[in-house]
């Protein structure tokens, strides 16, 4: 059993699910986070069997609650070695002249200020040890900016850039600091944006291959195996019918 402790933010579907899964079965202890309270209890039953699970519900954008439930944790699950910061949303496809202000908050508060909560939170825990790693999920959408995607873009250009800031900041304290930007990966992230819409988030990946999450959680693995002088910097892994984030060799029969 390897015994090294890994939070991941946003554990119940997609990536986040997927890689939790794969590290189980990997022999890692795993502190999983996340808003729905009932999936959380499943697979604290699941991956239990395998390895130590503890399962804390809560909402990246709630600070206090976030910042509480860290430094109440019991000393056995203090040493987390690895945050996978996961958690992350994207709402409605508007132009910027017609978006939702709602939505517009919705992305920063998700994937900027809970990201950035939860690495204020944690990062203490390692310094005082010099050692962890940081895996931020990313997304193409932090390397390129697509027509209708400004304010996701931009929240994910933020990741990008608080990425490298963090990389920078921690480097005298031993912390690897890594962003994995993925391209169309097929999970709940298109009916999220779709606000529950299925034929539409559906749609999004028809005519093509398209990633799966366990393809970024194969990838994640990787980093974090890698030998403690190796940092996996900057990552951006696309489908194979996927050349950026407008060209896509769709196959629509």
């Amino acid at each position: 059993m390897i015994g090294k402790t890994v939070f991941i933010s946003g554990a119940t579907s997609g990536i986040g699910k997927a890689t939790a899964e794969l590290l189980a079965k990997e022999g890692y202890r795993l502190i999983l986070t996340g808003r729905r309270e009932e999936r959380l209890a499943e697979l604290e039953t699941s991956l239990g069997k395998v390895t130590k699970v503890l399962t804390l519900a809560f909402d990246v954008r709630d600070r206090e609650r976030l910042t509480e439930l860290i430094a109440e944790l019991d000393p056995e699950w203090k040493t987390i070695d690895v945050l996978i910061n996961n958690a992350g949303n994207a709402h409605g496809l508007d132009s910027i002249q017609s978006g939702s202000i709602d939505d517009w908050d919705a992305m920063i508060d998700i994937n900027v200020k809970g990201l950035l909560y939860l690495s204020k939170a944690i990062i203490p825990i390692m310094i005082e040890r010099e050692s962890g790693h940081i895996i931020n999920i990313g997304s193409i959408a932090g390397k390129e900016v697509y027509p209708n995607g400004n304010v996701y873009c931009a929240s994910k250009h933020a990741v990008d850039a608080i990425n490298n800031g963090m990389r920078m900041d921690l480097n005298k304290h031993g912390i690897r600091v890594s962003a994995i930007n993925p391209g169309l990966v097929e999970t709940e992230f298109s009916e999220v944006r779709f606000k529950g819409d299925k034929d539409r988030a559906k749609s999004v990946y028809k005519g093509f291959s398209p990633l799966r999450a366990e393809d970024i959680a194969d990838i994640i693995l990787f980093a974090i195996t890698r030998p403690n002088h190796v940092n996996i910097s900057d990552l951006i892994v696309l489908p194979t019918d996927q050349a950026s984030s407008t060209i896509i060799n769709k196959q629509l029969s």
